[in-house]
């Protein structure tokens, strides 16, 4: 018998480990070839142009009009040389995806030279073009911003991250803003906060140092994602419209032996990893680590740390290559944060640290933490924002992908608290503890520090770090930077880190304004730095919590101690039209109040899109394919029980016993599916005649969303009941497998 899934397992079976981009040089041969970084603008720019990009970047100068043209002319010379044969502006619109619109460097010559008409073409590229193209800004998801009417807008050259080719197109990162200059991207309050945080930051960095003169936030994003097989990928229409399976029993055998974490990585993913890392080399990405993550077909990679705007420019980079890499492989990449229901989902670590221009990194302890002054004010401003904006930070968080995942056993609940770990407990109670003795009383009590490990004696001595990790909090300090776990696998981070940049910018303003103040009544600089770093500890102890995130125990204690959970993804989403949070966005220039409302419009319209998509998948799926099935094998049942009655007339009750438990029970499963897929086709008429659209998000919410789950118990319960020829998508064994 063959059906759709019978014919991709068997495409499947053909589908073999290869290499495709094969290079026995070392990786320094060829890292960051295609990308157009300082020293490839030393050999391609004048000393001026190469100057003025230099002074963009380090000091944000504007780049003049006519030194663009320079800067161009060089860009294009390197491109063509490369092979580029189009550019194009690379920017975020608010889809967590990118966007690229490509233009040829060919133009035409025209003119005459005597009699003879000359015709022919040339590579061109202006400093004007460089800097500025229009796309349709009504396209994008916008929030009201921009009406159909209304097309004009504007994408504009980000200096600070460098251009790149992929394939044969010059790829120049750029913001993208309305004609009216409002921000219609996830770069552009990203690049805002990154100018307010370094402000904020060189300010109490120069009370230590006067030689720092800019802060740089950085980051290290560890991404994890699913691979599976692109026959039965084609097989599964919940997986080609949604990037998650809407229904599907789980497999006998999935994540629950804990051998798939860290195994040995199958033979086709290997070769899929050895390729994409060849081209993220080649794009100047530092990737360094790769391994099987805890679901089966669950895997991770993570770069080394880098400048928080390219770090998130590169990421967005790596997928897309993945995507193309993947499909040379047979192989298709999910980067859905809960694909397969019963297994972990993805999610995008976002290990954050602020590092000054004279490479001190702010969040190092190093051997005595309790005399490094410098570290426990951005350590204790860090906690402090992070506690005044807790829901804020959670609400960037929040989607309907990431909501599958969120809340689990297995990733960061939907409650944000802080994890320092037991040196840095112990040392911030001191400092509680030491109200008014200054300085000198915090530092006599000494913190234990753990001594090394010996286990056996041809084994080497371990040298444990000072604390331990916790990995069910979404918000964990671990050595030398802040890890946020929450943050979902296919968003683009830029949407966390520009919130996270925020609001501890606006702890170290407090923090400077406080510390002057207490200098102004007369204490010394080091003791009313103690002051203001004792008082943040104490203003935001709720946060801190050293436990099982994911305990009950803890939802109940955050309760008591007022922190909020978030429960709706909706409600989440009003965090962006909070008068408190508008007021911040405003006060530190990252978004005006219009912008803001912009991205709660636009949260609650792709919500409201996504859920409807699903919606209507899975009412296809159950409708088309599940319920015809169900029917076909329930016949052939009545059409056994019929033939052994025409046999044995007087046994075929107690001979057909098993035939004739299961056709009541599966009219009763297609009857209840009818019936809930009507209903849930109801609920969507109703949600969709509500014009405003956050509202008609809540009504999805509250009166579509729970269909989800009703139908798909019913489809999973079929499926272990239907003849497993008959059944007609691949099942979870199948996807969750390689050979």
């Amino acid at each position: 018998m063959s059906n759709v899934r019978t014919r991709a397992m068997a495409e499947f079976a053909t589908h073999e480990a290869k290499r495709f981009y094969e290079d026995e040089k070392p990786t320094t041969d060829y890292f960051g070839v295609n990308v157009f970084d300082m020293q490839k603008m030393q050999m391609y720019l004048s000393e001026k142009a190469f100057n003025a990009v230099e002074a963009a970047i380090d000091h944000g100068e504007k780049i003049e009009r006519e030194i663009a043209d320079q800067i161009a002319a060089g860009m294009k010379n390197w491109a063509v040389k490369m092979g580029a044969t189009h550019y194009t502006h690379w920017f975020q619109p608010l889809t967590d995806a990118t966007a690229e619109k490509h233009e040829s460097f060919s133009s035409p010559i025209e003119g005459k030279a005597g009699s003879l008409e000359r015709k022919g073409s040339f590579e061109d590229f202006k400093g004007s073009t460089l800097i500025q193209q229009e796309p349709d800004a009504s396209s994008f998801p916008n929030g009201g911003l921009r009406n159909t009417f209304e097309a004009r807008g504007y994408t504009a050259w980000d200096p600070s991250s460098p251009a790149f080719i992929m394939g044969k197109t010059l790829c120049i990162p750029t913001v993208f803003v309305a004609y009216t200059g409002e921000s219609l991207d996830q770069k552009t309050p990203h690049l805002k906060s990154i100018a307010a945080i370094s402000k904020a930051a060189t300010a109490i960095c120069r009370m230590f140092d006067k030689n720092v003169s800019k802060v740089i936030p950085q980051l290290g994003i560890e991404q994890e994602y699913f691979l599976v097989d692109e026959a039965l990928f084609n097989a599964r229409p919940d997986l080609q419209a949604c990037g998650r399976t809407l229904l599907g029993h789980n497999a006998a055998k999935d994540q629950q032996l804990e051998d798939h974490y860290f195994g040995a990585i199958p033979s086709r993913v290997v070769a899929f990893m050895q390729d994409f890392e060849t081209e993220a080399y080649k794009l100047g990405v530092h990737l360094k680590t790769r391994h099987n993550e805890v679901a089966p077909n669950q895997f991770e990679f993570a770069p080394i740390y880098g400048e928080a705007n390219i770090s998130s420019d590169q990421n967005l980079m790596m997928m897309i290559i993945m995507k193309s890499i993947a499909e040379k492989h047979k192989l298709k990449v999910l980067f859905h944060e809960k694909p397969f229901d019963g297994v972990n989902g993805s999610g995008k670590h976002c290990n954050w640290s602020l590092v000054t221009n004279t490479g001190v990194n702010l969040f190092k302890p190093g051997k005595t933490p309790r005399t490094n002054l410098q570290f426990l004010c951005f350590f204790a401003s860090v906690i402090r924002g992070v506690y005044e904006h807790n829901r804020l930070l959670m609400s960037t968080v929040t989607s309907l992908n990431n909501m599958y995942r969120m809340g689990g056993h297995e990733a960061p609940p939907t409650i944000l608290s802080v994890f320092i770990g037991e040196t840095l407990s112990r040392l911030v109670e001191s400092i509680e503890n030491y109200s008014d003795k200054g300085v000198e009383a915090v530092q006599k009590k000494d913190v234990k520090v753990r001594s090394k490990l010996h286990i056996v004696n041809q084994i080497p001595e371990i040298l444990p770090d000072n604390t331990d990790r916790n990995r069910t909090s979404p918000f964990a300090f671990t050595g030398n930077r802040f890890e946020f776990r929450a943050v979902g696998s296919s968003a683009n981070v830029a949407s966390s880190v520009f919130v996270l940049n925020t609001i501890v910018a606006e702890q170290l303003i407090r923090f400077k304004e406080l510390v002057v103040k207490y200098m102004d009544d007369g204490l010394s600089e080091a003791k009313a730095m103690m002051k203001v770093i004792r008082q943040f500890f104490l203003e935001s102890k709720k946060i801190r919590f050293e436990g099982n995130g994911y305990s009950e125990e803890w939802r109940q204690e955050a309760q008591r101690r007022g922190l909020s959970e978030i429960r709706n993804t909706t409600d989440a989403f009003a965090e962006y039209i909070d008068k408190k949070n508008i007021k911040l966005f405003q006060d530190l220039d990252i978004m005006t109040g219009k912008e803001a409302v912009a991205r709660y419009e636009v949260l609650n319209e792709i919500y409201v899109k996504k859920l409807q998509i699903e919606a209507r998948v899975l009412g296809d799926l159950v409708t088309n394919h599940v319920i015809p099935t169900a029917i076909t094998f329930q016949n052939s049942l009545i059409s056994n029980v019929q033939g052994v009655k025409e046999l044995f007339p007087d046994e075929y009750k107690t001979l057909c016993e098993t035939q004739l438990r299961l056709i009541p029970k599966i009219s009763g499963y297609i009857n209840n599916l009818s019936k809930e897929v009507k209903s849930m086709i109801d609920a969507r008429k109703v949600a969709n005649k509500i014009e405003d659209i956050p509202t008609r998000a809540k009504e999805y919410e509250k009166n579509v969303f729970p269909y989800m789950h009703i139908i798909r118990q019913y489809t999973d319960k079929l499926e272990m009941v239907i003849d497993d020829e008959l059944w007609p998508l691949p099942k979870y064994r199948e996807l969750q497998s390689f050979r």
